[in-house]
C-alpha cells in the first residue's frame, strides 16, 4: 500500500519542505560516492553517546544526532521517506510557517533519535534516516487535517480501479498502531543485525503530537479539511 498524494491544497510554496527533500537527495548521492566510512562517521551510534556521557568520547558525537537524520541506507529507504515528506510535509509547513516548520521537523527528528537511543544505549548499530522527523510531520498532519483524503495505491487493485481515497486520520492512525506493535516486539530483543528503528518512529510521532499544539495556526483552516 503506497500513498501517492492527497486532496489538500496549500496556499504558499513549501520552500523548506523542498529544501529538505533536495538536501536528503544530495547527501544520499554523497553517501554513494564516499562509501561506508562516511555513513558510519555521520550516523548516530548509541554506544558513542553513552561513551561521551562517561567522558570517553568527544562532544562532537552530539552532531550525529542531527547529521544522521539526512543519511539513508538505500534507494528504498530514501524513496519511502521522501515520498511521505513530499505528500504530508507541504501542508504542515503551510500551517506552521516556514521557519517554525523547520524547527518542528528538526526537534521531532532529534527527539526520535534520543528515544530510540533510550531503548538500547549500548547498541553499536548505526541509526540513520529521516523517519523520526517525518513521523512527527505525520502526527501534525493527522491532527491538523484528519479529514483530508489521501490517495492510496494498493497493488494490484490499483490496476483495476485506480487509487483509493482514505482519510488521513485512518491511514496515519493505523500506521502508528503498526509501529507501536512492532516497537514493543523489539523491546528486549537482540538487534545486532540492525533493522527498522520503530521506537524512533514512535518517538517522533509522539513528539509531533505534543508540539503541534504549540505550532498549530490560530487562524481557522479551510472547512474542507477540519
Amino acid at each position: 500500500m503506497i500513498p501517492i498524494g492527497d486532496n489538500n491544497p496549500t496556499r504558499r510554496f513549501p520552500v523548506v519542505n523542498w529544501i529538505l527533500i533536495v538536501l536528503n537527495i544530495l547527501i544520499f548521492i554523497v553517501e554513494t560516492q564516499q562509501g561506508n566510512d562516511f555513513i558510519i562517521r555521520w550516523s548516530f551510534i548509541p554506544i558513542r553517546l553513552t561513551a561521551m556521557v562517561r567522558g570517553e568520547e568527544e562532544v562532537l558525537v552530539l552532531m550525529t544526532i542531527v547529521s544522521a537524520m539526512f543519511l539513508h541506507a538505500g534507494i528504498g529507504h530514501i524513496f519511502g521517506n521522501l515520498l511521505f515528506l513530499w505528500i504530508f510535509g507541504d501542508n504542515v509547513e503551510d500551517a506552521f510557517g516556514h521557519l517554525p516548520y523547520l524547527f518542528f521537523y528538526l526537534v521531532c527528528g532529534m527527539g526520535a533519535t534520543l528515544i530510540q537511543y533510550a531503548t538500547d544505549p549500548l547498541s553499536r548499530i548505526p541509526n540513520l534516516g529521516a523517519s523520526g522527523a517525518i513521523s512527527g510531520v505525520l502526527a501534525a498532519y493527522m491532527i491538523l487535517y484528519p479529514g483530508a483524503m489521501v490517495r492510496l495505491a494498493i497493488w494490484p487493485i490499483v490496476l483495476l480501479i485506480g487509487t483509493i481515497p482514505v482519510p488521513a486520520l485512518l491511514l496515519i492512525g493505523v500506521w502508528f498502531l503498526m509501529q507501536l506493535a512492532s516497537g514493543f516486539q523489539t523491546l528486549g530483543a537482540m538487534m545486532d543485525q540492525g533493522g527498522v528503528a520503530y521506537w524512533a518512529h514512535i518517538g517522533g510521532f509522539v513528539i509531533g503530537v505534543v508540539l503541534v499544539w504549540f505550532f498549530r495556526p490560530r487562524r481557522p483552516r479551510s472547512p474542507g479539511y477540519a
